[in-house]
């Protein structure tokens, strides 16, 4: 009996972790703390998984630092993404060793997250890593970049094909936007990229984009409608740039709309929708359908370059999450945020 219990110890040493751990005290005053865990603390799931990878997202940053309601259980470790290997799994669909990605479900938000060495989570929320793509690959990619390619499918979808014209793409040099430029660009487009810091400019035009423009050309309120200026576009930014986007639309374009970064109003008219027959189409990574996630990153694998993947990309470790979330929010980080988790 004292030999089992020894041994029963002595495994649930082997797998305590570290992670993040934002908890809310009675007045609703968020702290952040890096705690020891095991796998005992993890919320309930029938996959258990070694997280190798992870990243900062604009979302995370909010989840981290209180500027957003994106942690909606108390106490959590957030994290909307990572990418690992099966460690133990009661779902017909994995099996110990196997190679996963996870974006979104709700993790990092009302499910323990990404932020910890150990993840539990529910089978049907993970996709198998492509092939072609390590752990740190994907979470170069991660949410931002699986939304990007979901936007460019929206795109085609829609009918719209680079011989339509140029496509913008606002936000350009934080994470959506700069892996939307790398794939539009690799997919023949021509891209306008809008940004508001002139000094990625030469770092913009390495991933694609033809046209460089100043993100005030369309951060303030404008007319309902504007001389046409691109048959589509990739909007990571809300409020009166899709506004504006939405105006410089050209006839029959179509405008994907998938954040809020200068903020979740939408200050326009009906005018580039009755007049030019301009469609807007949302685009939600969080719950997407499996087969459009599959889809997406069959994709990503097929038509994303590697180069263009390793220039957007910046590595940190564990310890460095906390202080990029907060660079994240203040717009300091262009691209995309690897975190290594080994």
């Amino acid at each position: 009996m004292a030999s089992d219990d020894r041994e029963r110890k002595e495994r649930r040493m082997s797998e305590t972790f570290r992670a993040i751990r934002v908890s809310r005290d009675e007045a609703k005053t968020q702290s952040v703390d890096i705690v020891e865990m095991s796998t005992d603390d993890l919320m309930d799931g029938d996959v258990d998984v070694a997280v190798e990878a992870t990243t900062v997202n604009y979302k995370d940053g909010l989840a981290i630092t209180g500027r957003g309601p994106v942690v909606r259980r108390w106490p959590l470790i957030p994290g909307i993404d990572l990418a690992g290997t099966v460690l133990r799994s009661t779902h017909a669909g994995w099996q110990g060793g196997d190679k996963v990605v996870l974006n979104g479900w709700g993790v990092g938000e009302t499910h323990h997250g990404a932020f910890a060495g150990r993840a539990r989570l529910n089978g049907d929320w993970l996709v198998p890593l492509p092939e072609n793509f390590s752990a740190k690959d994907a979470m170069a990619i991660g949410t931002a970049g699986y939304t990007a390619m979901l936007s460019v499918m929206a795109l085609e979808d829609a009918g719209l094909s680079p011989d339509a014209g140029p496509v913008v793409v606002t936000g350009a040099s934080g994470g959506v936007g700069s892996v939307a430029v790398a794939l539009l660009s690799k997919l023949g487009w021509t891209v306008i990229a809008s940004t508001g810091r002139p000094a990625e400019a030469g770092w913009l035009r390495d991933l694609g984009a033809t046209e460089i423009i100043d993100r005030a050309e369309l951060a303030e309120p404008g007319r309902p409608l504007a001389k046409e200026r691109w048959a589509g576009g990739v909007d990571a930014v809300g409020s009166h740039t899709l506004a504006n986007v939405l105006a410089a639309t050209k006839y029959g374009g179509v405008v994907t709309c998938c954040g809020l970064a200068q903020g979740m109003d939408l200050p326009a008219s009906v005018a580039p929708f009755i007049l030019r027959g301009v469609s807007l189409l949302g685009i939600d990574s969080v719950m997407a359908p499996k087969p459009r996630r599959l889809r997406a990153w069959k994709r990503l694998a097929e038509d994303l370059d590697p180069a263009k993947l390793r220039a957007i990309a910046t590595d940190i470790d564990f310890d460095g999450i906390v202080d990029a979330a907060g660079k994240i929010i203040d717009g300091q980080i262009r691209g995309r945020v690897v975190v290594d988790m080994s």
